[in-house]
């Protein structure tokens, strides 16, 4: 049939499975906005800013295991778009973004809203296309739905010049095909593996995003109690494995707990599934873990040896990899290292002032109002660690932060996708004060479509993270780091057609949670704490992980 440009966009969004749309219009993208009117099988939710649909489009991503979606126009609009795509690609979630770019004989030419976005976006895309003629669109599409679910998944910007969406062509509807992944590991790579296992006295498991990916969980779970290993996490593997499991040590690196980074430190064999290796997990990368092998399982080849040394690596689907290990692997027994892994954890607790109001407190009572079972997104300082840390996740998809990249006004849009893509779940926000005024508008967008989202306001007056570091090591020099302002989150909150909560006693803590949950339509708590509450353990920027202290530690060497 024939079907101008716009509409073979749509007619390829539906044959993709695509269900929702994040986006905001413009000049050279009115023709797809003008077929998308006749399609309300699609919904298209309507964001304040383009980044705010970036960031939902990821939220919804990541927390359902499909692509997400989201439009913009050329120019700004396009621009717009970068961080949060920039996210996606730093953190392998899949996005397929659609713009829409001047006609073909403008480009090149400094017209009005031109932008080489492809270019823009090229070191943060795992591919990039510009239509330039009708008959190309609808296989480019169908491509770049393929590239960002398959192998390590990604962010790929697909940009259409607007005549090329007004053009008409011939539309043949395609089923998608399965999505497909190459194993390059051979048997002898699973037999090496199978038998640095059985030989390892210590073993530890170090848990990232690809399990979550690559929906592995189960075999993690497994592969945990056969070689009876411990297990800490990435930042991104938050969920893989039972926050709640005994075999849980936390999540390592940074801001990891002692018993994970000390754990880390002893073992004789450290196996790291669907993990990169960040500096943020290994601090002084001379240093990590001398006295283990390290096996690697990734899928992206170029992700091995990359930062750190690896013993063994097995590159392919970790589902796929590690179905084959455990097919080869007989049960075996540590009690002497599951015994000082216990020790380290009894001995090292997290732990926090119980005597006032703290995030830590309220990360506690979030998870007891929700029983573990809703999806948290954060925002990135010392409310997000505080979420990864006191939060016990217990599922994958449940944790949704912007781990590589750090973007501070991640976490609402994120929220927002999370939501209407999981209508069923609760999904709270975690923000500081700081992050949430980069994109506080989008409260505008929950209540326009009555998204009934939890907004946690961490309030503390300041840039706490950044003031934490100027505390410990920049002799107290607070530049440019205090918030104390007059901005009132709760009157903001309300005039963006939100209910709003203040939040300044450990008693009213629970209370403002159930009534926010129960009144199901968006609320915000604005939660007043301490400027000066830290996020503890934590390891100096350039140390070991080894050398992780606690705010005790810091007491005793005052």
């Amino acid at each position: 049939m024939q079907l101008t440009g716009s509409e073979i966009v749509v007619e390829c969004l539906k044959e993709q499975g695509v269900d929702t749309v994040f986006g905001y219009p413009g000049g050279t993208i009115l023709n797809i906005y003008d077929a998308l009117y006749k399609h309300p099988e699609i919904n298209h939710i309507l964001t304040s800013h383009e980044q705010g649909a970036s960031h939902a489009a990821d939220g919804y991503a990541r927390s359902t295991g499909k692509v997400g979606v989201c439009m913009a126009t050329s120019g700004p609009g396009a621009t717009n778009l970068v961080t949060g795509i920039a996210t996606a690609y730093m953190d392998s979630i899949p996005v397929v973004a659609i713009t829409a770019n001047v006609t073909l004989p403008a480009l090149g030419k400094d017209s009005f809203q031109e932008v080489d976005i492809v270019g823009v976006l090229m070191p943060v895309t795992k591919h990039g296309f510009i239509v330039k003629d009708v008959k190309d669109l609808a296989k480019t599409i169908r491509r770049a739905f393929n590239i960002a679910r398959s192998g390590r998944p990604g962010p790929v910007i697909v940009d259409i010049t607007k005549d090329v969406t007004a053009a008409m062509c011939e539309y043949t509807p395609e089923k998608p095909g399965a999505v497909t992944y190459k194993n390059p590991y051979t048997e002898k790579d699973i037999d090496d593996v199978v038998a640095l296992m059985k030989a390892a006295k210590k073993p530890m498991l170090y848990v990232g995003g690809g399990v979550i990916a690559s929906g592995a969980s189960e075999e993690v779970r497994k592969l945990a109690d056969i070689i009876d290993a411990p297990v800490c996490d990435s930042l991104m593997g938050k969920g893989a494995f039972d926050g709640r499991d005994n075999r849980y040590t936390g999540m390592i690196g940074m801001h990891g707990t002692k018993a994970s980074n000390l754990g880390a430190t002893e073992c004789d064999l450290l196996v790291a599934l669907g993990a990169r290796f960040s500096d943020r997990v290994i601090g002084n990368a001379s240093k990590f873990c001398k006295k283990a092998k390290i096996v690697h399982f990734d899928i992206d080849a170029a992700e091995i040896d990359k930062n750190i040394k690896t013993t063994k690596s097995v590159v392919g689907n970790i589902k796929d990899s590690l179905g084959e290990v455990l097919d080869k692997l007989e049960k075996q027994s540590h009690p002497e290292w599951m015994n000082r892994i216990e020790e380290l954890k009894e001995k090292y607790p997290l732990d926090y002032d119980r005597s006032k109001l703290t995030c830590p407190y309220v990360i506690e009572m979030i998870d007891k109002v929700t029983e573990g079972d809703a999806i948290i997104t954060t925002d990135v300082g010392q409310h997000q660690m505080w979420a990864a840390q006191y939060y016990k996740y217990n599922k994958p998809r449940t944790f949704l932060s912007s781990g590589g990249l750090g973007t501070m006004g991640y976490g609402l849009g994120a929220c927002l996708g999370a939501q209407v893509g999981n209508p069923d779940k609760i999904c709270i926000n975690i923000a500081g004060d700081g992050c949430f005024r980069m994109n506080m508008q989008e409260l505008a967008t929950a209540s326009r479509y009555n998204i009934p989202i939890v907004q946690v306001i961490i309030n503390n007056h300041v840039l706490g993270m950044v003031r934490q570091w100027q505390t410990l090591f920049y002799g107290k020099r607070y530049s440019q780091t205090v918030l104390d302002d007059n901005v009132d989150f709760c009157k903001v909150a309300e005039g963006l057609g939100c209910e709003a909560i203040l939040v300044d006693k450990v008693e009213d803590v629970e209370p403002a949670l159930r009534k926010a949950i129960e009144l199901k339509k968006p609320v915000v708590l604005n939660v007043l704490i301490e400027k000066d509450d830290s996020v503890f353990p934590m390891v100096p920027a350039g140390a070991p992980i080894s050398e992780v202290f606690d705010e005790k530690d810091l007491k005793e060497k005052q």
